[in-house]
């Protein structure tokens, strides 16, 4: 990143608002130390680049803010597009336990990161919040590999100690957690985050020295939340104190609130209290609609938090998603949002695409502060699409040239990428 002012044109497109979409025609975006000073109109920007201030000129091209995976696993990379013949709990016996245990091995490690750095790395995703696996070694190696790529990431050491393989069971507890976080050095772009797999898979103790070490920290938390009909039984047995899911997490510390930003993913039937806590403690939830169509899991009220105010973003949740592209999370959003309007509550309204690309911008980028918005004060974090493949027999306007690039174009429409400023694609 440097503090040398640029200026970067196109045509701009962004949600200022939830419900609708901001154009510039041949905007300007004015950046200094990775940072959006200003939005510029064509006069205002030529009159600064006639300064002598460095220009990168992106023609017709389409500008947007980049895209925010806020739930993906790492090591399931490796098996996505396989295994979707299972519900989750089978799912995570069958599929995804065996493959997570490989990642004791470095070798095979740096080999499946790699490519999933990789795909990341090509795909519209800026900035993403990471699951990896129990193993130090390799969570370093994938953090390492991400910020190599100059991306954006909050990156989790999965915590685990019962209802899982001897192979993936915590030994050393809280101990391995500080060994990880004493381990990686300060980074402006990926830093650690707790990652309780879920309530399922953590005993009592660990999910207490992950709130004493999450206090201690002050570092954001991560987990799933509500995503099974099984699952969610299976919680009411383990924890039957427990008012919800949600307060199982909440009465050690894990669940939003003060002091502890929490992505939940999923919350496909989180009942009525657990989502009045949800929304009491600001918890952020990743809807994950392929995913949750793959496993036959369901849809989320997604309408239902947005009119609360719970913030909201997507995520890809890959393996159990099968495609790391933020352009399916978009239209997937949108198209279970009309199943689930039309066959389960026709008074929750479907999601417009304006609606579902600020989940994939705004709001997701909110867990990461000042991301998500073509606006000064913002980070430049920044597609550029290219849809010269996608030929129309009369003009389009932006809006429309936009939601084509997202239902027919494809990662491989993505001709240039920012994050902070700095080109990484």
């Amino acid at each position: 990143m440097t503090a040398t002012p640029k200026l970067i044109r196109g045509n701009l497109i962004w949600n200022k608002e939830k419900t609708a979409l901001t154009t510039c025609e041949r905007g300007w975006i004015y950046i200094e130390s990775g940072v959006i000073r200003a939005i510029l109109s064509p006069e205002e920007g030529e009159t600064i680049a006639q300064r002598g201030v460095a220009v990168e000129d992106y023609g017709e091209r389409i500008l947007i803010p980049g895209l925010v995976d806020l739930h993906v696993h790492a090591p399931q990379y490796a098996f996505r597009g396989t295994g979707m013949d299972l519900e989750l709990l089978d799912w995570l016996e069958a599929y995804t336990f065996p493959e997570e245990s490989r990642y004791d091995d470095s070798d095979y490690g740096e080999r499946a990161y790699t490519q999933f750095a990789d795909g990341l790395k090509n795909s519209p995703t800026t900035r993403a919040c990471i699951f990896a696996t129990i193993h130090v070694p390799a969570t370093l190696r994938l953090m390492e590999l991400l910020e190599e790529r100059g991306l954006g990431a909050y990156v989790g050491k999965v915590s685990m100690d019962r209802d899982c393989p001897d192979s993936l069971r915590e030994t050393e507890g809280i101990s391995a957690l500080r060994d990880w976080l004493t381990r990686w050095k300060e980074s402006p772009l990926v830093c650690p985050i707790l990652t309780p797999r879920f309530v399922p898979s953590c005993t009592e103790e660990l999910l207490e020295g992950l709130g004493t070490l999450q206090r201690e920290f002050r570092l954001p938390v991560q987990s799933h939340l509500s995503e099974n009909p099984a699952e969610v039984e299976l919680v009411k047995a383990l924890c039957p104190e427990a008012e919800t899911y949600g307060h199982a997490y909440a009465r050690h510390g894990l669940f939003g609130g003060e002091g502890c930003p929490t992505i939940m993913a999923h919350c496909v039937y989180s009942s009525p209290k657990e989502i009045e806590l949800l929304e009491k403690n600001q918890v952020f939830v990743a809807h994950c609609p392929q995913s949750n169509a793959n496993l036959a899991s369901g849809i989320a009220p997604v309408r239902e938090y947005l009119r609360r105010g719970i913030p909201v973003g997507l995520g890809t949740d890959v393996a159990a998603g099968h495609s790391l592209s933020m352009f399916r999370a978009v239209t997937d959003a949108i198209q279970v949002s009309k199943l689930r309007w039309r066959l389960v509550d026709p008074k929750l309204p479907p999601l417009s695409f304006p609606e579902a690309l600020w989940l994939a911008t705004r709001g997701g980028g909110a867990f990461f502060g000042q991301v998500g918005l073509l606006a000064p004060g913002f980070d430049c974090d920044l597609l550029v699409l290219d849809d010269h493949d996608l030929p129309a027999p009369r003009k389009l306007s932006l809006e429309e040239r936009l939601e084509r690039l997202f239902y027919l174009g494809g990662d491989q429409t993505v001709f240039a990428k920012y994050v902070r400023g700095r080109r990484v694609k």
